[in-house]
């Protein structure tokens, strides 16, 4: 389900509380992609194979750890606006719009397809949130702008692993995680344990990119 909106007792100086808790519920929803992709990260980390295991497995845990800093840093902010930050693994999975990631073990390269589907799911939403910040919060826009020259980089090192010398993606046409590891890497992919909320539906249309 969506968050609901919140209208703080006080915020920062120069904002309504009206302003502030729209900026709130922009920023709790950034805060649950980020935790969200600090699991996803740490989960691709333990469950990879093949030739290139050592490369990816050490190349996600610095990107999991700035991940994490995002994420304080999106909460720092909700509570400097007046709000309340929730950072519970219930919570999360009651407010997202997005399913588990689906893959389990699998080759490195396949995990590395999926994880440009998240990437580009998470970088679009942002750029969005930035977009809606900029117009009430120059300081919420900066904090987002400056998560996105991250997460921008971290695709950049994960598409580096799936384009070929004519600057074409394995992944371009990919629909969903699991059809981008089929195009990237050997079909050795387990499908990821199944939760309670992994075969729900989901509240936004199967694309290319992960909504989140």
């Amino acid at each position: 389900m969506s968050p609901q909106s919140s209208t703080p007792r006080y915020t920062v100086p120069g904002l309504s509380t009206k302003e502030g808790g729209r900026l709130i519920d922009l920023l709790m929803m950034r805060l649950h992609s980020l935790n969200d992709l600090a699991l996803t990260l740490k989960h691709i980390h333990w469950n990879v194979t093949g030739p290139h295991f050592i490369a990816v497995h050490e190349m996600l845990d610095p990107q999991t750890l700035a991940v994490r800093g995002m994420a304080d840093a999106a909460a720092e902010r909700i509570s400097a606006l007046g709000g309340v930050p929730h950072g519970t693994a219930g919570v999360l999975v009651a407010e997202r719009t997005w399913h588990d990631y689906s893959v389990g073990r699998a080759d490195a390269i396949a995990h590395l397809g999926a994880l440009d589907l998240v990437y580009a799911g998470i970088i679009e939403d942002h750029r969005k949130a930035a977009a809606k910040a900029a117009s009430v919060d120059p300081v919420t826009e900066d904090l987002l702008i400056e998560h996105l020259r991250s997460l921008e980089q971290f695709q950049w090192f994960v598409r580096a692993h799936l384009e070929n010398s004519a600057g074409d993606l394995s992944t371009a046409d990919a629909g969903s995680e699991t059809q981008a590891a089929a195009k990237a890497g050997p079909s050795r992919a387990i499908p990821a344990k199944k939760t309670a909320n992994s075969g729900r539906t989901a509240k936004k249309a199967a694309t290319g990119k992960r909504a989140r």
